[in-house]
């Protein structure tokens, strides 16, 4: 199980064998990497986790511990987002084996940006589907979570629709793609405050 809690996105994007580690198109000097371990449901062990964070000068960026649920090994599963250098995320997993910390899964996070945006109208018989397909065919950014709401038969509908992408500009692009497809359809499209489409 993935989680970020900072973007919200149910979304995986990890290496297909938990113990080989990649690295996509890493052109800074540090990448946000989830990590998903399993500890002992003894005191100490969260604080042993961590240390070969701080050791690699790696960044906590959200830390899920997920204490009520337990594993059939009767370990305690923890899900980490952080940043680190991508030399130092194979040292980390290393260090965390060693210290008797199970490493479950390692992947990089592809999407960095994110946005919600409210379509306005008759957003299901207008075809939902093919509103989110013309986002996630891109391939730099995906309709993350749908919330739908319908009043009633005739009545204008809502949806909120997360959107994550790889970055500002094509986050810009596909809100410009939605503003297009919510234009044909006659959708009403809602963005925050701060941003323009």
């Amino acid at each position: 199980m993935f989680l970020d809690v900072e973007y919200g996105a149910n979304i995986q994007y990890l290496c297909p064998n938990s113990s080989e580690l990649r690295y996509i198109n890493c052109m800074r000097d540090k990448m946000r990497v989830s990590m998903d371990i399993e500890l002992k449901d003894v005191p100490g062990q969260m604080l042993l986790a961590l240390q070969p964070l701080s050791e690699c000068k790696a960044n906590l960026i959200t830390v899920l511990h997920h204490h009520q649920k337990r594993t059939p090994r009767k370990t305690v599963p923890v899900q980490l987002v952080l940043e680190a250098k991508p030399e130092s995320i194979g040292i980390i997993k290393a260090k965390l084996e060693e210290s008797g910390v199970r490493v479950v899964r390692v992947g990089e996070q592809r999407f960095r940006e994110t946005i919600n945006v409210v379509l306005i109208g008759h957003v299901v018989h207008t075809g939902i589907q093919d509103t989110i397909d013309e986002i996630d065919k891109t391939g730099f950014a995906e309709v993350v979570d749908l919330s739908l709401s319908m009043p009633g038969i005739n009545l204008l509908s809502s949806a909120l629709i997360r959107i994550d992408a790889e970055g500002k500009e094509e986050l810009q692009k596909a809100l410009d793609i939605l503003k297009s497809v919510s234009t044909k359809k006659d959708l009403l499209m809602v963005l925050p405050i701060d941003i323009q489409a």
